[in-house]
This record gives structure tokens, sequence and C-alpha cells, in this order.
């Protein structure tokens, strides 16, 4: 069995009467979609509509269970103590919280089965404790996710930089455009009927290793993103996707770095480089 445990996560455990209620009015996930024993991405945004924090939220028993990293678990908390207000909710930390991912097997008693590698034909499971025995390595989990374009933040992006479109949320189920009013919603929103979305994770190639993550990617030196997670030769960027279809209609090189590289849209999302004919489609 493939595991990677992580050390580096917290939860937050949200419950009471109108937890629900209280949640749905903040994060970007439609709550009411959320099924059994699944992780869904999501996130708490700002006015402006950008990435404040981001987790995996699933149902545990009656609560629901929020998963982040270990930095932004107090912050988070704070916040969503400031909106409570009235409401029948209670908050609690479980900081650290052992997280077990499971992959390249049959799924395990009491796990979740987490949504966004789903997307992408691939079976992974979180377990919320440590479990012995069958030890991958981190590094396993980062080819894993370059493979399935699965974004995460302080890797491939700066909380508070960047959209949810940005990061693919508006197609892995992180991003409700029907269940009403959240924070920042409003601006996402247009971007969505507008079809504004510029910027998005793309899967880096190299000709050779891929320099450090951070690493500009650039047609004739002009930047079009940075590189953030790498493994070898092989990495994910979240780049300009119009000025990606100008150098493709061009010829032109696409370099990270001295490396010339090759960029691809996750095949799961249906998108395309937009070209002078016609925009990126969905």
């Amino acid at each position: 069995m493939s595991k990677v445990c992580l050390d580096d996560r917290a939860t937050i455990s949200v419950s009471g009467q109108d937890a629900n209620a209280l949640l749905q009015s903040l994060i970007t996930t439609d709550l009411g979609a959320l099924p059994a024993g699944e992780v869904r991405p999501g996130a708490l945004l700002t006015p402006q509509g950008k990435i404040l924090f981001d987790f995996l939220i699933s149902l545990d028993g009656e609560a629901l269970r929020l998963e982040t990293s270990r930095d932004q678990a107090e912050p988070l908390l704070k916040r969503l103590t400031m909106y409570k207000l009235r409401s029948a909710v209670e908050f609690s930390l479980l900081d650290p919280a052992p997280v077990t991912i499971v992959f390249d097997e049959e799924r395990p008693a009491e796990s979740y089965r987490d949504h966004r590698f789903e997307k992408a034909g691939l079976s992974v499971f979180r377990l919320y404790r440590r479990t012995a025995g069958g030890e991958a390595v981190a590094a396993d989990l980062d080819s894993l996710r370059i493979a399935a374009g699965v974004a995460v933040a302080g890797r491939d992006y700066a909380l508070q930089d960047a959209f949810p479109h940005d990061v693919l949320m508006d197609l892995n189920s992180g991003l409700s455009f029907r269940k009403g009013c959240y924070v920042g919603q409003e601006v996402i929103s247009r971007m969505q009927h507008r079809g504004t979305a510029r910027r998005r994770v793309v899967i880096v190639r190299g000709e050779a290793p891929l320099p450090p993550t951070g690493t500009s990617l650039s047609v004739d030196g002009r930047s079009i993103g940075s590189l953030g997670t790498v493994r070898d030769e092989a990495g994910l960027a979240i780049v300009r996707i119009d000025k990606v279809g100008e150098a493709l209609a061009k010829g032109d090189e696409i370099r990270a770095g001295d490396v010339r590289v090759t960029l691809t849209l996750p095949g799961w999302t249906g998108l395309a480089f937009p070209t002078e004919t016609g925009e990126a489609s969905a």
C-alpha cells in the first residue's frame, strides 16, 4: 500500500445547530452537494475574491471538518470565530492532526475520497489518523499532484494572491455559482460569467531538470508565470494562458530559467489555451 503521513496538517471541527448555515454563507464550497466519505476543496475569500484561506472540507458525523495547513489553522479559526456572532456553532481545533494519504490501492476503511484527484481519474484517499506500514515519501505525493494538476497554497501559489479560478476550483467542485452569497462571491461570479479568468494551473515538462520553485516562466524574457511544485523534469505552475496561447501560435520558446519547457493544461479540465480565433473553453 502506498501511503504518506503528513505531520504539517491541522483540523477544525465545526459543529452545532447553525454550523452548516454559517459555513454555507462564508465559504466557496456548496455544502448541500457534499457527499459523505469525500473531501472537497474550499476557501474563505477576501471581499475582493482572492483566496484568504484554503482547506479540504468533509462531513465528520454531525460535524464538519476543515483540514488545512498548520500555519493557516489558528488564523482561520480566528476569522471563523469573528463571523460566528450569535450563531449556535462550536469550533474545535486539533493541531497537529496527522493525515495519512493512501493511493494506488483499494479504499481503506474509514477513509475519505479526495475529490480533486478523482476528477483526474486517480484514486486518492485521506485517513484522519496515522497508520503504519507501506510508507511512500512526500516526493511521491508531489509527483501525483503534478500528474493531476492539483495545486496547494504555499507551494504553488501564495494566499491572498490567487483567485479560485487560478487554481481550478471552479472545475473541481470547490467553487459554487448556485448556492447564493458568500464572501467574495460577487467578484468570482463576475469572472465566471464574463470569462475573464486568464491565470490557470498548468503541468510543466522540462527538457532537463527544472529550476527551483519560484523561478519565472518566460517568453522572450517576459514573465508569464512562475514555477510551483517541482519534481525533477516535471512541475506545476500558474501562468497567463492567453500569453501561452500567443507563444504557441508564434512558435516562441517558453523557458523556466534556462530550461526549455512545454506546458499543458490538465486534461480533466477541458480547458485549452486561447487562440486569436477563440477563447479558452471549459
